[in-house]
This record gives structure tokens, C-alpha cells and sequence, in this order.
């Protein structure tokens, strides 16, 4: 094992990613990214609409393979150790995606079912964190007589529940009022610290990317790194250069 897969959670080596063109050729979504994402790391993947944050997000995820390159999670290629990967990650949608004809327990449940956690256990670790998001008293709500921000608390229940070393998160608030954004924010951001997760945002907004992330990388179409910045030391002026770095390499 190298130096690099030894300290990172997440990595990718010269990775490309391209698809069948309607009309022959290819179209590039990824081209030649090298990133490392460390074990504990808050990154915020910025773009615009189309950049290949998706794409970047399958191949974490093993819904994808590049097609050049390597990406490795725990130091496993996600695409071929799908099965063995099972509970290491855990995604958190925009939207809710809660199952209708469950309720807020047994959505929270979900997950831990399909890893074959027993039934009082993986109902003993929802309620936990349907209580920890404030839904206490709502366990056996359905989907439909919850708001929006309660629907996105079950979500995030669901994630937490596995035990999920990484969540990958796409947008999982934009689909909110900014009210309930912002709160839910802050309580999501509280508790991937505490828990000491390692957490990758998609996001299009450079507010949400500053607020999120201890560290931000900013993609540029094809999906390839125009710039890489860490924020942990950065104070009020340095931050404010920061965002017009970012405009500027969004723009490019």
C-alpha cells in the first residue's frame, strides 16, 4: 500500500470517466482527476450544473468505473468491492426518498435492513438517531404527514443509523426553505464532527460550499480540479479572497 491509499479515505489517480456520444465519439464527464480525501474530512465538491460532480459522486459511490485511472474507498476499487463495501458508505439525497408505506421509524430502519442488522437492534439504533434529530414522538409518522425538514431528518436518521464511516452528500438541503437549510445545516455539519465522519458534499452554491466545508474543490467542465483550498486557519479576509478565487475559477 502506498503513502497516498494509506492516508486517504477516499482517492483518485489520474481518473477519467467518459460515455458514448449520441452521435459518435465520447463525451467527457471526468478527465484526469487526483484527489485524496482524508479519513475525517469535510469536502465540499463545488460546481456548476453539468460539471461531473455527479459522476465523481457514482464512481465514490461504485455505481460507476472510470475508464482511466483508479478510484479506491478504504483502499478498495467501490466498483469491484461493491458487496464488501456495504455499510462503509452511506448517501444522504436531495430529496428525502423516504418509502411511503413505511414510517419514520422503519424508513430511519432501512438501511440496517438491507445490511441484515436484527430486527430490535436496527429499530433500537433508528429511534436513536430519529431522537437525536429532534423527531422524537414522530416514529410512527408517515412520510406524508411530515414537512419537508422532518421528511430530511429521517434521511439523514437513516444515514447515521449504519454506521457509515462516509456520507456522501448531494445537495441534501437545497430542496429546503433557507430557514430550515440553515438549521438543519448546522445540526447535520454537529453531528458528522462529533461522529467524526468523513463527509463529501455535491453542491452548486459557493455559500453552502464555505459553510460546509473544511475544505473545497472546485470543478470546471470537463469534471477536473480548478482549484483546491483548505479553510480551517482561514479568518473574514482571507475567506473573502477565497470566495472571489472560487468565482474566478467557477468562471473559467
Amino acid at each position: 500500500m502506498t503513502v497516498a491509499e494509506a492516508a486517504s479515505e477516499i482517492l483518485f489517480e489520474g481518473v477519467s470517466k467518459w460515455f458514448p456520444a449520441p452521435r459518435g465519439g465520447k463525451f467527457v464527464a471526468v478527465e484526469r482527476v487526483d484527489l485524496a480525501i482524508a479519513r475525517g474530512e469535510r469536502l465540499a465538491l463545488l460546481g456548476q450544473t453539468g460539471c461531473g460532480k455527479s459522476t465523481l459522486f457514482s464512481l465514490i459511490a461504485g455505481l460507476a468505473r472510470p475508464n482511466a485511472g483508479r478510484v479506491l474507498v478504504q483502499g478498495r476499487d467501490p466498483f469491484r468491492a461493491f458487496a464488501a463495501l456495504r455499510g462503509h458508505l452511506a448517501i444522504v439525497f436531495q430529496n428525502d426518498r423516504l418509502l411511503p408505506w413505511r414510517n419514520a421509524l422503519d424508513n430511519a430502519a432501512l438501511g440496517l435492513e438491507l445490511m441484515d442488522v436484527p430486527a430490535a437492534e436496527r429499530r433500537d439504533r433508528a429511534r436513536h438517531w430519529l431522537v437525536r434529530l429532534g423527531l422524537s414522538g414522530h416514529e410512527a409518522d408517515y412520510p406524508h404527514a411530515l414537512s419537508g425538514g422532518m421528511r430530511q431528518r429521517v434521511a439523514i436518521a437513516r444515514a447515521f443509523a449504519t454506521d457509515a464511516p462516509i456520507l456522501l452528500c448531494d445537495e441534501p438541503f437545497s430542496a429546503l426553505d433557507e430557514l430550515t437549510a440553515q438549521r438543519l445545516r448546522r445540526e447535520f455539519l454537529a453531528l458528522v464532527a462529533e461522529t467524526g465522519r468523513t463527509a463529501v458534499f455535491i453542491t452548486h452554491s459557493i455559500s453552502d460550499a464555505l459553510e460546509i466545508g473544511q475544505r473545497i474543490v472546485v470543478l470546471r467542465r470537463p469534471a477536473c480540479i480548478a482549484y483546491d483550498v483548505r479553510l480551517e486557519a482561514a479568518g473574514d479576509d482571507e475567506r473573502v479572497a477565497i470566495r472571489a478565487q472560487i468565482r474566478a475559477a467557477l468562471a473559467t
